[in-house]
């Protein structure tokens, strides 16, 4: 799923973002609620990890204005402030998910993936299809009970065409929701990824590539 995580502290939101990404995440950094929007305006998430008290626009704001636009990222706020009041608060703002800051990294990402199977469309915690099976909890993908051996971006492809249920699901939107904002949009990456993931994934062979379409399985 792709991520963005949106923390003035800079060195925590670098720390974040690397633990996010070694789960297969594909995420971008905001460092304020200004940076915040503008990013959202532009790309699509399925999980915003959103501080509440950011300098300048609001984290309660931010949460605010993407609720009224109807964006179909889920929210997740973090704060320091851990108060009863404080939690209210910040879920009347809209938020899906509330975490106390200092917080354990295992239960941030379980929070984000509970949030992320929740975005729409919904799709079930584990995917099937055949004698093919994914886990992303537990970042598992086996074929006719073979583990399969898949880098994190083979694996968030794989996700995502299971996920479409059928659907053919364009070049384009797999390098917005598996790669963050640093991939070179110019490039043959998902052309190469879909390759290897071929390659791995064995006879007979389940990814589609639909002309003009994308690719599906």
């Amino acid at each position: 799923m792709r991520v963005l995580v949106v923390e003035d502290h800079r060195e925590l939101a670098a720390t974040v973002a690397e633990g996010l990404r070694r789960e297969g995440m594909a995420v971008d950094l905001a460092w304020d609620g200004a940076g915040a929007l503008e990013r959202t305006s532009v790309n699509r998430y399925e999980v915003v990890v959103l501080d509440r008290d950011l300098p300048g626009v609001h984290g309660d704001e931010v949460c605010r204005a993407l609720v009224a636009e109807r964006y179909p990222a889920r929210v997740l706020m973090l704060t320091a402030a851990a108060t009863i009041d404080d939690r209210v608060d910040g879920l009347s703002t809209g938020a899906d998910d509330y975490l106390p800051k200092p917080f354990a990294f295992a239960e941030l990402v379980a929070r984000i993936r509970a949030l992320g199977r929740r975005a729409q469309p919904a799709v079930p915690p584990v995917l099937v299809h055949g004698d093919l099976r994914l886990d992303p909890n537990s970042r598992v993908a086996t074929r006719g009970g073979r583990r399969l051996d898949l880098s994190p971006k083979e694996f968030a492809v794989l996700e995502l065409l299971l996920g479409a249920a059928g659907r053919a699901v364009p070049a384009e939107e797999l390098l917005e929701r598996a790669w963050d904002e640093a991939a070179d949009p110019f490039t043959h990456t998902v052309k190469v990824t879909i390759s290897r993931l071929r390659r791995k994934l064995g006879d007979p062979p389940l990814v589609e590539t639909v002309p003009q379409a994308g690719y599906r399985i």
